[in-house]
């Protein structure tokens, strides 16, 4: 294990020189040179998550008495291990999809080293091995972005990201350095030890230790994870090429959610913080899935969806679901790079035939006929709210009959009851001829998937953090005041169950008032396709700063 964990990173930088030197004398054969090294480096991740599930880990590598330390606990062996895969799969796609571009053996280059970067984060046992890996990432990421130097829309958005990578660097700095002030240690180990002894018993400007770190550790979680105000750089970085954006929505842009984990001794003594967390990953969430419907790109769509993703992923740290936000976040990245990789050649085959293809389940789903008479839409809403709910209860009751105790855990239902919810309307709109049939498909498939998720994040739970205590601690540093809580639950019941009901009624007789509420829509379609005329605001802000700087430069020669 000792080994291993220092192997992996030095084989891919190895391999990152080697590809470099040997790239004339190899051509495009040097990129085998990079696949192989991401395929040992793969199984390695795979031996050491084997040996941490094994109970074998916890061990840490140090190349000086202050910085340099790699430490293996389950995060970094789960994280390294999917980071390895997503980055051994853009590997082997890159090695033709990049053939006829300029730079070959530089893109390989980048991206050994970007891999080796993710490795060394989320295995930094240290706060300066974890800032010059979480600066490196940033770097790197810009070269990829930029890697067609061609084009200047290319240039221009990589250096956004850029900038906005650069504010969560900031942030991590200054949450390090309090940290160091405050313990006289650079080791992670150590500083969580200290702060679990004694959370409250050094200050910074008046604030504890861990609140005031919990806030700048927070802001550059929202930088890196594209939360909104800071997202602006995610959705248009798609003029980079197709792999780094697969990497860099499977893995890069989750690195918000690993850093809630890592500093999770911290954050469990931050309550006000969690819940600016859940808020702006709500918000997050919220817009970018509305602005996702209104997109025309395929790929600008996609990074939309991510931004939504992102909030929800945000949003779950905020309720205490660390190792919830985890298992979201790695199956998020594998589901997410796919649809890149394959974005591709959905283009391809819409310029080639913009149908869908006539299997059984098209004709079954889109190509039905209309039903002669739809069920009852009251029964339908009664279907609607009580079905979804049952079901996710009775799942959570069977992993843990304690959840409900937990107020996370109960905000995260109210979320699945509106997603099962829309999903049974969405089938109820359908009007199917065979409306018994689709209904208990859909319903099968919600059962299956609800049942799956709950019990591979409560397994992700015991994972991660094996300490009931402490697993009891972050959801208490999650709570709020149980009276407003109870308030809020039962107004918001209230608020979804009229809602639904509401819906339903509208749908059969409310054609008058769709036509009235015609114009709001527009109005509101006009300003989400304007993406909230926040890119606007911004390049005006650029333009602005451009002309100061000119001003104040023309001003100093005469000064």
């Amino acid at each position: 294990m000792e080994q291993l964990i220092t192997v992996t990173p030095l084989l891919l930088i190895a391999s990152a020189i080697l590809t470099q030197v040997l790239s004339v004398k190899l051509g495009r054969r040097v990129a085998w040179l990079s696949v192989s090294a991401i395929s040992i480096g793969f199984a390695l991740t795979l031996v050491i998550l084997g040996l941490e599930v094994a109970g074998l880990g916890g061990q840490h590598v140090s190349t000086s008495h202050a910085w340099g330390v790699l430490l293996t606990d389950p995060l970094s062996a789960i994280m390294s291990t999917l980071i390895a895969g997503i980055s051994l799969i853009v590997h082997l796609y890159s090695v033709r999809y990049m053939a006829e571009e300029p730079g070959y053996a530089r893109f390989f280059v980048l991206l050994d080293l970007m891999t080796a970067s993710l490795l060394v984060m989320v295995a930094a046992g240290d706060l300066i091995t974890l800032l010059i890996a979480w600066h490196a990432i940033g770097v790197l990421l810009y070269f990829l972005l930029g890697h067609d130097t061609r084009r200047q829309s290319t240039f221009r958005y990589a250096f956004w990201t850029f900038i906005t990578y650069r504010i969560g660097d900031l942030a991590l700095i200054v949450a390090a350095a309090i940290l160091f002030h405050a313990y006289g240690t650079w080791s992670l180990t150590e500083i969580f030890a200290a702060i679990q002894s004694r959370p409250d018993a050094t200050t910074f400007m008046g604030m504890p230790v861990a609140e005031a770190t919990a806030v700048f550790l927070a802001l550059a979680a929202f930088a890196r994870s594209a939360q909104f105000l800071l997202h602006n750089w995610l959705p248009y970085t798609m003029d980079g090429p197709t792999p780094v954006s697969a990497l860099m929505h499977a893995g890069i842009v989750n690195a918000g959610g690993f850093l809630v984990n890592r500093f999770a001794p911290v954050f469990v003594h931050a309550s006000d913080v969690l819940h600016w967390l859940f808020v702006v990953g709500l918000i997050t969430a919220v817009i970018g899935s509305v602005l996702m419907l209104t997109q025309n790109d395929i790929k600008k769509s996609l990074g939309y969806s991510t931004m939504g993703q992102m909030g929800f992923m945000i949003m779950e740290c905020g309720v205490g679901a660390f190792s919830l936000a985890i298992y979201h976040l790695i199956a998020h990245g594998l589901f997410k790079g796919t649809l890149f990789l394959g974005a591709g050649g959905v283009i391809n085959e819409a310029r080639r035939d913009d149908g869908v293809p006539k299997d059984d389940l098209y004709t079954f789903v889109v190509e039905r006929r209309p039903a002669r008479r739809r069920p009852p839409w009251l029964m339908m809403a009664v279907i609607t709210l009580v079905v979804p709910a049952l079901v996710l209860v009775l799942a959570h009751w069977l992993v843990s009959q304690d959840v409900f105790q937990k107020q996370g855990a109960i905000v995260l239902l109210f979320f699945g009851w509106v997603t099962g919810a829309q999903l049974i309307f969405a089938t109820y709109r359908m009007r199917s001829e065979r409306s018994g049939q689709l209904l208990t498909l859909v319903l099968s498939s919600f059962t299956v998937v609800v049942v799956g998720y709950t019990l591979i994040s409560h397994v992700f739970e015991l994972f991660l953090y094996p300490d009931p205590g402490f697993r009891e601690l972050i959801h208490q540093a999650s709570n709020i005041n149980v009276v407003w809580f109870d308030i809020l639950i039962i107004f918001t019941t209230i608020v979804i169950v009229l809602g639904w009901l509401l819906t339903y009624y509208s749908e059969q007789n409310g054609k008058r008032a769709r036509r009235r509420s015609g114009r709001v829509w527009l109005s509101f379609y006009a300003l989400i396709s304007r993406e909230f005329y926040l890119a606007d605001l911004y390049a005006w802000f650029t333009r602005m700063l451009l002309r100061t700087a000119e001003c104040l430069n023309i001003w100093l020669r005469w000064a």
